[in-house]
């Protein structure tokens, strides 16, 4: 896959984000990570009436939906910014189901594409050449 200069890259899990930029002039990748993203979290209630079981995810489960919710906020808050104008999304495929759901018209035509791996805990290179590959 070629990026345009500018595009966020969010990759992301049920628990942590990271954030790039891409600064390289197509085809090339130049991935810089942006530091000090801030999220509100999303909470969609404690569910602490009810039994743990498929229809009633445990506390844990709850959380990840709830940060995947996040994060799909602040990307359709940053679709609406002039100088964000491609969007790339690579998560776990849980987490992507999770955040499609909360995509807004504005964020989903500026998504240039999704990547359903978890690469959160890997390096820039790697990341890279997922996005090179896919």
């Amino acid at each position: 896959m070629i990026l345009n200069n500018g595009t966020l890259v969010a990759v992301t899990d049920g628990e942590s984000l990271r954030l790039f930029h891409n600064k390289g002039h197509e085809p090339h990748l130049d991935l810089i990570e942006v530091e000090d993203s801030v999220l509100q979290v999303a909470h969609a209630g404690s569910g602490g009436r009810h039994r743990n079981s498929t229809a009633n995810p445990d506390e844990s489960r709850l959380r990840e939906d709830d940060f995947a919710g996040s994060v799909a906020a602040y990307l359709n808050y940053q679709a609406h910014e002039k100088d964000c104008e491609h969007i790339l999304v690579i998560a776990d495929p849980r987490t992507l189901g999770e955040m499609r759901r909360h995509y807004k018209p504005s964020l989903s035509a500026k998504l240039v594409g999704e990547i359903a791996k978890d690469f959160v805990k890997h390096s820039v290179m790697s990341i890279k050449g997922a996005i090179e590959t896919a």
